[in-house]
Order: C-alpha cells, then structure tokens, then sequence
C-alpha cells in the first residue's frame, strides 16, 4: 500500500511539474512583452529604442567602482580564482561523459542547454557587472551539467536510494531501488541502465 501511494504521489508531482513548466513558460512569455524583448534562434532581441533606454539606468564603471564596498573589493581575488578549479572541472567532467557515457551507453548531456549567457544583451550593466554576471552564469550553469552527469552515472551505478533523504536530489533519485531491497536491486539494475527518457532532468537528450 505504501509502495502504490508512493508512486501516485510521484506521479501526481510529475503531472504538477508539467503543469508548473507551462505555467513558467506563460509567465515569460508576458515579461518578454513587458520588457520588449524576443527570442530568435536561442538569442535575445529588444524592440528598437528600448536599449536605448536601459542604458540611461546604467551606471557608469569609475562610479560603480568608486562607490564599491571595500568588503566587496578585497574579496574580489578570492571570487575569481575559482575559475581555474571550475575550468578544471568542466574539461575534466566533459570529457568523463565523453568516454565513459559512449562506453556504458549513457545518453550525454547536452552542455549547452546549461549555458546562458543572455545577461551580456542587459543595456543597464556596466562592463564590470557583465562580467560577474557571465562568471555567476556560468559557475551555476557548469554546476547543473555537472549535477545531471553525476545523476546519471548514479542511475547507472548505483541506483540505491540513501537511508536519509539529502535536502535536495536530483529528480532521478524518486526512481533508485529503495535502501536496504537487495532483490529489488538485483532485478531493476539492468532496466534502470536503459530507462533515460523516464527520468529524464532538462537539459538533457
């Protein structure tokens, strides 16, 4: 009994998370009319004249500087320097998927779709605000791709639930055998190694 109302619960938050995907698209859809703005071909494309506009909201960089928090400049070499360890990552997380997902028959990632950078077309940030908008970006992006890659190889590996739940897993975890059901494992290993599409996060192929 609990198993079934396990899954209809699951299946339930599923229906929802379709509905609430629709609902988020409906509401982009208005702020892209609210702020005069399309998408065509993945890129951003105001009206004419509106950038016009955002850049008189712009503050201007020796200003933005000037007015800086001197806690905010000191800790600006701490920030950046974990470009070479997030680079690292990323190469070496790349070509992990690369080799071992063609091997194993994993579906790969797709990096792209966890790369965004769109904040650079924002006429109201200085040339230094762009920068640490395209860094955040792709910090955050990096660390999804890397969060989906990981779920992944989990599902294929190891596909066990944990005995305490964490405070936020990845969708694919509803799916894993539950803790503890040696024969469930034994029997689901094989089918969880080629159920992609089911449990499929986005951004995904």
């Amino acid at each position: 009994m609990a198993k079934s109302t396990l899954d209809e619960i699951l299946s339930r938050l599923q229906t929802m998370q379709t509905e609430l995907e629709l609902e988020i698209d409906r509401l982009l859809q208005e702020k892209r009319r609210q702020f005069h703005y399309t998408l065509q071909q993945g890129k951003v494309r105001f009206e004419q004249g509106f950038k016009a506009l955002q850049r008189q909201q712009r503050i201007g960089l020796w200003r933005y500087i000037r007015e800086a928090r001197l806690v905010h400049i000191l800790s600006v070499p701490i920030i950046y320097s974990l470009i070479i360890p997030l680079v690292l990552l990323d190469l070496m997380i790349t070509l992990y998927q690369h080799t071992c997902f063609r091997l194993y028959g994993i579906p790969l990632v797709v990096r792209a779709e966890y790369m965004r950078v769109d904040r650079l077309q924002l006429s109201y940030l200085n040339a230094l605000e762009k920068l640490n908008c395209l860094y955040c970006s792709y910090g955050n992006g990096l660390v999804e791709y890397c969060r989906e890659i990981s779920a992944r190889t989990e599902q294929y590996w190891c596909p066990i639930k944990h005995a305490r739940r964490t405070p936020d897993p990845h969708q694919r975890m509803d799916h894993f055998v539950d803790f503890g059901d040696a024969e469930a494992y034994k029997k689901r290993l094989s089918e969880l190694r080629k159920r992609w599409d089911e449990f499929k996060a986005d951004g995904g192929v």
